[in-house]
C-alpha cells in the first residue's frame, strides 16, 4: 500500500528558501516516476518537479528551473524539494505524487493529472 506524506510548508517572504520533504511508503523502483505538483484553487494545477525512477533523471518545470531541486533518497523513504528565491507565484499546495506506469519521455508530462498516489499536500505561502 502507497502513503505519501508531506511536510515543511510555511509562511515564507519573497526571495527566501523552503524545504519540503515527502515520506514515502510502499513506493519501488519498479515505479516510472516520483515527484511534486502544485494546486492553487480556481487554478489549473502544476507540475512542479519529478524524477524518473527507471533512468534517475529529474525533470522541472520552467517555472522553477534554476531554483528548485527534488533528490531522494536510496531507499524511496524520503523525498525533497528544496525551493530557493521564491516568488509569491509559487504560493500553491505541494504534492508528493506518484506514477507506475507510463510511457512519456518526460516524467513531468501530464504529471499533475496522470498520477496513481497523491499525498494531502503542504500549503506553501509566499508573502511579504
Amino acid at each position: 500500500q502507497v502513503q505519501l506524506v508531506e511536510s515543511g510548508g510555511g509562511l515564507v517572504q519573497p526571495g527566501g528558501s523552503l524545504r519540503l520533504s515527502c515520506a514515502a511508503s510502499g513506493v519501488g523502483y519498479d515505479y516510472y516516476s516520483i515527484g511534486w505538483f502544485r494546486q492553487v484553487p480556481g487554478k489549473s494545477s502544476e507540475g512542479v518537479s519529478c524524477i524518473n525512477l527507471k533512468n534517475g533523471r529529474a525533470h522541472y518545470a520552467d517555472s522553477v528551473k534554476g531554483r528548485f531541486t527534488i533528490s531522494l533518497d536510496n531507499g524511496l523513504n524520503t523525498m525533497w524539494l528544496q525551493m530557493n528565491d521564491l516568488k509569491p507565484e509559487d504560493t500553491a499546495n505541494y504534492i508528493c505524487a506518484a506514477i507506475v506506469l507510463s510511457e512519456h519521455d518526460s516524467c513531468l508530462l501530464n504529471f499533475e493529472y496522470e498520477h496513481d498516489y497523491e499525498g494531502p499536500g503542504t500549503q506553501v505561502t509566499v508573502s511579504s
